[in-house]
Formats: structure tokens, sequence, C-alpha cells
């Protein structure tokens, strides 16, 4: 009998045994058909097809046996596999049983034959009418083929040689599962990436080589972030590309877009999309299109370069990557000229990567947006550089509770005060979230404000107390507020609900520091009491927040007694005359912190107590009366030559003459002058009128106006500030 001829519609590159040469199961009882397992041709690549044992198999064709998987009886192909009727009934009626079927349609590659005679009861009859349940006939492009074309196919013949399959060959058939499968697998590996470079590398693994055997991938530069219009023109930059190692049954053929040598040249890294251009039309279109399609073929140069070229025929598919609003790159897929071509179906598995892809780097941008700006915020909240105030050295640190959380309400600084004074500052708003950065901003914005006034401690928590209220009834804070003073060599500190701070002596003693504990800022109506203790040269004062010391592993005080351990044990590394470094210090600090501590956001503020000498400290009163600006002069000289800073003469006496001038004219109480001996030399005048002077240009008229001219053009640094009994103008000068 004479075997029937099937035509198959190509879906992937995996390879079938023609269903001529493969037996048949016998049909269930509801009528559908089950394909049997088959033994693989000899030299055979493809794999086998799937199915239930059968018994002796039965040649397609014969009357009485049952069709083939893909077929009718007549010999023609069904839409899905499998015979229309799941039931048992024929798969349509209106025909006799026994008679002939309509050939099945060739799409112009000539009629089918079909066999004549008493079917069985699965026998598709013929109808006077147009079916619409009919096989679809054979896509023009893909021409039937006979058994031995196919097992040709199949014994690699063409892999060896390094060709495409003959032309009259068609392509054999993927399953549509094995597609469904591929497709959940890639876009399971492409959700899984967070950042940019992660989905972009998900799409790469997840196609080479299951799907191709080369991938290039181009976004847009920039990439714009959610609702934001681009302007310009719109720019696509190579972001990845990966391929499979070069076979060596390929014969030396190598895709020219991926090759890794420099003189072999590779594809072109930006591509500009000209508006109304070929890849332009391609963008906008959204949808897969092969490389041999009329717009494919016009847009690629323009993509990969004029230079290049990619694998013909259907082994090169380009798909848009279109985001939520706009298209925001292209995705090349390619296969060698050696492997099997793309088929119809695999556009829709482009499609679905492009967009899980697509819609993966939107979120990844708009991610990257929301960590970029929280950094940001949390920089600014807090000082990008501590100052460098006379008589203290300062160190911080500063820790985030998690990577995916970088803010927090944690926050430390340190404020100059008049009279070489310093204020240092460490808070803790409740969470760590962007409500809480943006209180704690607030709240390290009115310290600063209050510090700049020269309130005591105590007092400037109160204000910041009123604050925290203003800003919400759920707003809540612990914070320490001390000053310290070089010249008197002692510290205030006042104290809202934060842990205490530790000072580690000069000579390796640390101690827990007795300060009234006082109640969190916003709770309102609470009094805070400011202690005043000694801070002798040498000696490091350590302000933190809970997180240091507080997890789930421990409680507050263990964590605070373990800290000063950490410190005294530190300290005897260095020996008992030399303190440990500041900076080395607080890396030992951090380091107590175990696997499982970092619980909360830590602030670290470290300061070693140089303080100032006696000796290099010069005080006078001066009585508002026309000769202090001359006592003044004489008793700056003295000091000068006391200290061997005899070269500074001339220009302090001039400074001090203008800068005491100014304060005897408007007050009517006692001027003080202050000199400091230090890396520089220091001038302080202060007087009991609040207004601060304001430098200005004199006009040549003004018979005066340029004493504090004189002051900026002479001095490394000066300033004024307003205290609570008054004001101080001071001037640094350069010494050798």
């Amino acid at each position: 009998m004479d075997s029937t001829r099937v035509t198959e519609h190509p879906t992937s590159h995996e390879r079938r045994q023609p269903s001529a040469a493969r037996p048949t199961a016998p049909a269930d009882p509801r009528g559908a058909l089950l394909r049997t397992p088959e033994p693989p041709a000899q030299g055979s690549t493809g794999l086998p097809a799937q199915g239930r044992p059968a018994e002796a198999p039965t040649p397609p064709g014969t009357p009485g046996a049952p069709a083939s998987e893909g077929q009718d009886p007549t010999g023609a192909p069904t839409p899905s596999g499998t015979l229309a009727a799941a039931t048992g009934t024929p798969a349509a009626s209106g025909t006799p049983a026994g008679s002939q079927g309509p050939p099945a349609p060739s799409g112009g590659h000539g009629p089918t034959d079909a066999p004549t005679g008493a079917g069985s009861e699965h026998s598709q009859p013929s109808v006077t009418e147009p079916d619409p349940h009919r096989p679809r006939p054979a896509p023009e492009t893909i021409p039937a083929q006979s058994g031995a074309e196919a097992a040709a196919v199949l014994s690699g013949k063409e892999r060896r040689t390094g060709q495409g399959p003959a032309p009259g060959t068609p392509m054999p058939m993927r399953r549509d599962g094995d597609r469904l499968r591929f497709v959940g697998a890639a876009t399971r590996r492409i959700a899984r990436g967070i950042d940019l470079d992660e989905i972009v590398m998900g799409l790469c693994r997840a196609t080479v080589p299951t799907f191709s055997d080369a991938i290039l991938v181009y976004l847009r530069d920039p990439l714009p972030v959610g609702d934001e219009r681009p302007t310009g023109p719109v720019v696509l930059r190579l972001r990845r590309t990966d391929r499979i190692p070069e076979d060596r049954d390929t014969e030396g053929f190598l895709l020219p877009a991926l090759q890794p040598e420099p003189d072999l040249g590779i594809t072109a890294e930006l591509c500009t999309v000209r508006p109304g251009g070929a890849l332009n039309e391609v963008l906008r279109g959204v949808r897969p299109v092969f490389a041999d399609a009329p717009a494919a073929r016009a847009a690629l140069p323009e993509l990969i370069g004029e230079d290049l070229t990619v694998p013909g025929g259907q082994r090169a598919i380009l798909a848009p990557l279109r985001g939520r609003r706009r298209v925001i790159g292209a995705a090349l897929f390619l296969r060698r000229p050696d492997r099997p071509a793309f088929e119809t179906d695999d556009l829709l598995v482009a499609a679905q990567l492009a967009t899980h892809s697509a819609l993966g780097i939107d979120k990844a941008v708009l991610y990257g947006r929301e960590a970029y700006i929280a950094d940001e915020l949390q920089r600014t909240m807090l000082p990008e550089t501590l100052p460098r105030p006379t008589g203290v050295r300062l160190a911080s640190r500063y820790l985030p509770a998690a990577e995916t959380a970088r803010v927090g309400g944690d926050w430390y600084d340190a404020i100059p005060l008049p009279g070489s004074r310093v204020a240092l500052v460490v808070g803790d708003v409740m969470g760590h979230s962007m409500t809480s950065a943006a209180i704690m901003g607030q709240l390290r914005t009115t310290a600063q404000t209050l510090a700049g006034l020269d309130l005591p401690p105590q007092e400037v928590l109160h204000h910041l107390d009123e604050q925290a209220q203003r800003l919400g009834t759920d707003r809540m804070a612990t914070c320490l507020y001390a000053v310290y003073d070089p010249v008197a060599h002692r510290i205030t500190i006042a104290n809202a609900g934060h842990p205490p701070p530790v000072l580690l002596h000069l000579g390796g003693r640390a101690e827990v520091l007795r300060v009234p504990p006082g109640a969190p800022i916003g709770v309102g109506g609470v009094d805070f009491e400011a202690v005043e203790l000694d801070a002798p040269a040498g000696a490091t004062l350590l302000l933190y927040t809970d997180g240091l010391v507080e997890s789930r592993l421990r409680d507050v005080w263990t964590g605070i007694e373990q800290l000063r351990e950490k410190l005294a044990a530190t300290a005897q590394l260095t020996g008992a005359d030399h303190p440990p470094p500041l900076e080395a210090l607080c890396d030992e600090v951090l380091d107590m912190l175990g696997p499982g501590d970092r619980d909360d956001d830590i602030a670290l503020l470290a300061a070693r107590f140089d303080g100032i000498a006696p000796s290099d400290v010069a005080f006078w009163h001066l009585d508002p009366e026309d000769a202090a600006p001359g006592r003044a002069r004489r008793l700056a000289r003295k000091a000068l030559s006391r200290w061997g800073l005899e070269e500074l003469t001339d220009s302090l006496e001039l400074l001090v003459s203008e800068v005491v001038t100014n304060a005897v004219r408007y007050t009517s109480r006692p001027v003080t002058l202050r000199l400091l001996r230090t890396d520089v030399l220091r001038c302080e005048v202060g007087d009991d009128v609040p207004q601060l002077p304001r430098l200005r240009q004199a006009r040549a008229t003004d018979e005066g106006g340029r004493g504090l001219y004189l002051v900026n053009k002479l001095a490394r640094r000066w300033g004024a500030t307003r205290l609570s009994t008054g004001k101080v103008v001071w001037f640094e000068l350069n010494h050798g």
C-alpha cells in the first residue's frame, strides 16, 4: 500500500521522526489517539516522542488501523495533533460513512492521496459544504517531504557539513508543551533579578543556548524613569551580549556580531534611532519580527551597523522591549546556519521573553531611583565632613540597618561654638524608614539652630521636644547633647532617653558616665537635667545609638558592658600613655557586632579631648573707655613676646585695635579679650551687644566702616557668634 505523505508544521529545532515511520497506539475508550514511544533512528539526534507503550504497530493507512498523531485517517494533518472528535464520533457529519473524504489541501504542492473504501469509525467522511473543522493546509513556505528526506534530516548530515537544511525539507516540530515549560522557566529566572544587570543577565542565560545561539540586548541610554519624558533623540546602547562557544562541527562559522577578537570587529555599541526610520517603525510595532521580514531587513543595519550581517532566513528575531509606557530597548536572538531556523511559534516565545524582561527592567529602574533618592537623603541628613575645632579630634561611623534599607533615623553632629567650644550631638528617631529620616533631618536642623544661639544643653533638648510635638503626636526620638570646653577641660551633658556615653581614660580605664536618663523627645512636659563632668586631656568620649548595644540576642545594658570591655581591651594594645587612634578605635568598636546583631541603624561619634593648656591661654577684662584699644594692643604684644610669636605683632595689634574699638563704642559693660595659642593664633573679643557686625564696603567720604574690611583681608578666617549674653567676634592668624 502506498504510504501517505504528511506535511508537518515547524515549531522548533528539536527533531522528531516522520509520522509515516512511527507506530501508533490504539485509541482509548473515548476515541482520543495516544502516541507510543518509538526507538530512535540509527544516528538520529532528535528526541524520541513520548507516550504510553503500545502493542504491535500497524502501518498507517491500513484499513481499520488507528491514525497516527498529527493526521486523520486520510493522511491529512489535523490542527491539534489529535482527532477533532474526542468522544469517538466522526469529526464531521453530513456524508455517509464509507465514502471517500475530500483530499487535503496541499498549499500549492499537489494533492494528498487518501485511502478509499470502508474506513474505521474515525475515518473522516466527505462533505459537500466547507467544514470549519477541516484541517488547515500546510504553509506555502514549508513544502512536504518524503520519509527518506526526513530520515536524512534526522541523520545529522547537514550538521556535519555546517549547512542549513536543503530546500524542500521542512523543519521538525516541537511540542507546544515544551515551549510553555521553557517560557515558564525563563520568566522565573528573569523575575529573580532585582537590579538592571541581574534582569538582563537572566534574559541572556535563560535563552542561550536553549532558545538561541546568541543574543544581543540593547537598552535606551539613558533609561527613562517612571513618567519622565526623555528629551533628545532615542539612543540605544548595547547593554549585554551572550553566545554559546564555537562548535567544531560548524567548520569555523562564527556570528559576526559576537566576535571576541578586536580585529574581527563587533557590533556597534551605540545606535541612534532616526525618527521615521525602519528601526523606529519596528520598535513602534512592538511585536517581534524575523530578520528576513522587509521591515527587519532595513532595521538591522541601523541597529548593528552597516558592515555586519546576521544569519539569513528565519535565524534571527528582532524583539522590541516595551516597558509600561514606552519602548526601552530591543533584543536580537540569533541562530547559526547549521542549526534549525526559528519557527512562527517562536515569535510568541520571543514576545513573552521581551515583555517580561522589559517590565522587569522598568521596575529595576524605578527601584534604583528610589534607592538613589534614599541614599542622597541619608547623605544630606548626616554631616559630610566633621569640623576640626580647637582642642578636640573627632571620628564617626554610620551603618544602616540593612543594604536594602539604607535610610534611618540615627544621626550625629559636631557643632563649633563660641569660645573654642564644641557641641557633640547624637540622636535616634524611632524606625528606619524614609519618614524617620525626614524627621531626623528636621530635628538635626533644629539642634544646629539652637546650638548657634549658645543655649545650655538642657534648653536645647527642651526646644527639640517642642519641635517634635509640632511634627506629630507620635514623633519620638532619643538624643544626647554635650558641650566640651577645651579651656576649662569640662563637659556639660544633657540626656533625653538615650544610652549613656562611655569615657575612655588615658590609662585604659573605660567608664560609663552617670547621666540622668530623662524622657525621650516628643513626650512633652518633661524637664531635662544637665550635669557637668571633668574631661581630662587624652580621654576619649564615645557617643552611640542603641543599635550598637541592643539586639534580639542581648539587652541594652549587656551591650553597654560589652562595649566598655571592648574599649578597655583596645586601649591596652597601645599602652597606658598612648590612647588608641580614633579611626582604628571606631573600627574595633564595630567589630564587636555579631552576625545577628544588626537589627537597627548605628551612629557612632568619638571625640578625643586634647584640650588647651593654661599656658596657651591669655584672658583679660577691658573697661568700656577710650583707652581700651591702646591697652588691648599692649596686652597682646606682651602675650606674643611670651609665646615667641613676635612676627605676628603688627598684624595682631592692628586687628585687635579695630575689633576692640567697635566693641567699646556700643557697650556699657566690660569687654573680654582672650588669646588662644594652638595650631593657629585665635583672638576673641566679647561684649553684651547682641547685634552682629556685618562687612560692608565703605564709601570714599566715610570716616569709618573699614575695620572689618581690614580683618577680612589680614586674618586667616573670622566670624561673629551671638551668645545668650551678647556676642563674640573672633579671628585667626597663621603662625610658624
